[in-house]
């Protein structure tokens, strides 16, 4: 599954830590999710789209 995590944490100036912090999990499953290396739990998936404050498809498209 596609994302676009990495633009928009970019575009909001937000370091791979402070997305983590925002989503209350670790750098390391932001880097997991940004390259696509597993998909998000549906809790983190609404915790993502509410910080970003989008539709969660807006954020994630199959490959």
């Amino acid at each position: 599954m596609r994302n676009s995590l990495p633009e928009r944490r970019q575009e909001r100036g937000w370091s791979q830590q402070r997305l983590a912090d925002e989503l209350g999990v670790s750098r390391q499953t932001v880097i997991s999710i940004e390259k696509g290396r597993f998909d998000p739990s549906l809790p983190v998936a609404f915790r993502l789209a509410a910080v970003f404050e989008c539709r969660i498809e807006e954020l994630f498209s199959p490959e």
